[in-house]
């Protein structure tokens, strides 16, 4: 196993749709495609769409071949898995499709204010201990609102029931603008093409019976968003 990853880190050196940064180089410090990504990394005037969490690059690929006028950019820190994403866009000629391996702590290094259009966070970790580490906490959604552009989307799928409630009560708590709710997106009627987008690890959780939440909303940059039991 530990050679296949090697591997596969080799080959993604060489495919010209993944930035791959450490800390040292973004510490403190904007990263040099900041504010820039449209134009040096697509070369595309087309608006520039996250998905956080990517894992294999599923929902990032599969959104690009539905919106070909888009910009679509998977953000992950496991090489390994970006790889079958990259490779698959890389193969297919695909321009508009990128891939970033980086910790999303780091986030706010790369983009500049109003620079994302759109934000998917697609089975997340839970993260049922750490409530500040959950990627719908308010510390990651008052670093989202620093890039993400004026009335622009969050959309969240999950399997985990806690963290939609979580999500849900965190955004209500703060006012936000619920656009889309529902703890059943496949036995509701809000399922679409781009929702029916399938993951590796959704496959895995509806083949246990388990229900698939959803939930879209909209953030306010200029307001700070706190943790519903905050004062």
């Amino acid at each position: 196993m530990a050679k296949k990853k090697l591997a596969r880190f080799a080959e993604m050196l060489q495919f010209d749709n993944v930035v791959q940064s450490g800390i040292e180089e973004i510490y403190n410090r904007r990263h040099k495609l900041h504010g820039r990504w449209a134009e040096d990394f697509f070369g595309s005037s087309g608006p520039v769409v996250l998905e956080l969490g990517c894992g294999k690059g599923e929902y990032t690929v599969k959104l690009a071949e539905l919106f070909p006028e888009r910009n679509f950019l998977g953000v992950d820190i496991k090489g390994a898995r970006i790889w079958k994403g990259a490779k698959y866009a890389y193969e297919n000629q695909m321009d508009n499709v990128g891939f970033l391996r980086t910790r999303i702590e780091m986030i706010s290094s790369f983009f500049a204010a109003g620079e994302i259009e759109e934000i998917w966070l697609t089975f997340p970790d839970p993260q049922p201990k750490k409530t500040r580490k959950r990627l719908t906490s308010s510390v990651f959604l008052n670093r989202y609102g620093g890039f993400l552009r004026s009335g622009g989307l969050v959309h969240l799928k999950t399997d985990n029931a806690d963290l939609y409630n979580y999500t849900l009560s965190l955004i209500e708590a703060n006012g936000l603008e619920v656009v889309e709710a529902t703890d059943d997106l496949y036995g509701s009627e809000k399922c679409n093409e781009i929702l029916s987008i399938k993951t590796f690890y959704e496959l895995q959780y509806l083949d246990q019976g388990k229900p698939i939440s959803y939930l879209q909303f909209r953030i306010d940059g200029l307001k700070e968003i706190k943790e519903p039991d905050e004062e």
